[in-house]
C-alpha cells in the first residue's frame, strides 16, 4: 500500500513548492485556509484548528503528515496567532494519532532557540530551547518543540521528524527578512555582527523528501554552510550599512511604533542583534544531507533574482 501524504499550509510557499515535487511520486492531499495558485494533488480548504482534520486524515488514508502551517508575522491579535501555530499544532497531532498516522513531519524554527546574548556561537541540537516571550513567532515555536517533545515521550509509535531552518531563501522570497534587505540602507547593531544563515528553499524541500522517503525521525537544524555577517550582507546589497546604538534603535523604535509610523517595534532590536546561529553538523553528519548551497551561495541566488524583478 503506498503512503498519502497530507500537507498543512499546502498553499504557503514551502508548501507548494513540497506538493508539486511529492505529487510525480506520491499521494497528496493538501489543507489550507487559502486557494492555491496551482493545485498539485487534492487540496482542501480547511483550517488546521478544525475538528474535520481527522476526519480528512482518515477518508484518504493518510499516512504521513508534513505540518507547515504557520503564522510566519504577527497578525496583530497574539491571541489568534498562539491558537494557530499552538492549538493548531495540537489538533494536527491529535488527528494523526487518531487515524494511526505513521510519521509526523513539523517544520519548527531556529527562532526556537530564541534571541539570547549568552547564545552559543553555533547552536547545536542539544543545546536549550529558550525562545523569547516577547517575539510571538519565536515562543510559539518554542511552546509547540515542548508539546512535540511530551508527544514523543508518551506516543513514540508517531514517528517525528522536527526541523529547525534557518532564513529561507529562493529564487522568488518575499518575507519579513526580505523586507529588511529592500530598505535602502542596511540597519546593524553597533558591536553586533548579527551573522545570518541561510537555507535554499529547495533544500529544505529536499530534506523533507528524504525524510519522508526514508521514514526518519528525529531533530535537526536546517542551514547552509557557513554564515554571513550583517556587513557582509550589506555589501553583497551594494547598500550602507548604518550601524547605531542598540538604545538609540530601541528607543526610535518605542516612539515610532507607539505613533504607528513603524510596523516594527522595539524587540527588533533583539531580533537583530542576537540572531541564532544554526549548526548544520548533525543534518550533514546524521541525517545524511549535504546542503546543496551554502548561506552566501543561497543569499546570492536570491540576490540575482530579486535585481532581476526589481525587488532590491
Amino acid at each position: 500500500m503506498s503512503d498519502v501524504i497530507l500537507i498543512t499550509g499546502a498553499a504557503g510557499y514551502i508548501g507548494s513548492k513540497l506538493a508539486e515535487r511529492l505529487s510525480k511520486t506520491h499521494t497528496v492531499v493538501g489543507v489550507d485556509i487559502r486557494e492555491p495558485q496551482q493545485a498539485y494533488g487534492k487540496v482542501i480548504c480547511c483550517d488546521i484548528r478544525d475538528a474535520v482534520l481527522t476526519n480528512i486524515i482518515r477518508e484518504y488514508g493518510v499516512t504521513q503528515v508534513v505540518h507547515l502551517a504557520s503564522v510566519l508575522e504577527s497578525s496583530g491579535d497574539e491571541q489568534r496567532d498562539y491558537d494557530i501555530d499552538v492549538n493548531g499544532t495540537r489538533n494536527v497531532v491529535e488527528a494523526c494519532l487518531a487515524n494511526g498516522v505513521s510519521q509526523l513531519i513539523v517544520t519548527s524554527s531556529g527562532a526556537a532557540y530564541g534571541y539570547h546574548p549568552d547564545s552559543p556561537e553555533w547552536l547545536d541540537e542539544q543545546d536549550a530551547l529558550r525562545g523569547n516571550r516577547e517575539i510571538p513567532y519565536s515562543w510559539h515555536k518554542y511552546l509547540v518543540e515542548q508539546y512535540l517533545a511530551e508527544v514523543r515521550q508518551a506516543h513514540p509509535e508517531l514517528k517525528q521528524l522536527v526541523l529547525r531552518p534557518g532564513t529561507v531563501l529562493g529564487k522568488n522570497t518575499r518575507n519579513q527578512i526580505t523586507n529588511l534587505f529592500e530598505k535602502k540602507r542596511v540597519l546593524g547593531i553597533r558591536g553586533s555582527r548579527s551573522p545570518f544563515v541561510f537555507i535554499w528553499d529547495e533544500d529544505l524541500v529536499a530534506v523533507i523528501e528524504k525524510g519522508l522517503r526514508e521514514h526518519r525521525e528525529g531533530i535537526y537544524n536546517l542551514a547552509g554552510d557557513g554564515a554571513l555577517t550583517i556587513s557582509e550582507v550589506a555589501q553583497r546589497l551594494r547598500k550602507p550599512l548604518i550601524n547605531l546604538p542598540a538604545g538609540l534603535i530601541r528607543a526610535a523604535l518605542t516612539v515610532g511604533h507607539a505613533l504607528r509610523l513603524s510596523r516594527y517595534s522595539p524587540v527588533q532590536v533583539k531580533f537583530l542583534r542576537y540572531r541564532p546561529v544554526l549548526s548544520n553538523r548533525r543534518l550533514k553528519e546524521e541525517f545524511g544531507y549535504q546542503p546543496q548551497l551554502s548561506s552566501a551561495q543561497t543569499f546570492e541566488l536570491f540576490l540575482d533574482h530579486a535585481r532581476q524583478r526589481g525587488q532590491l
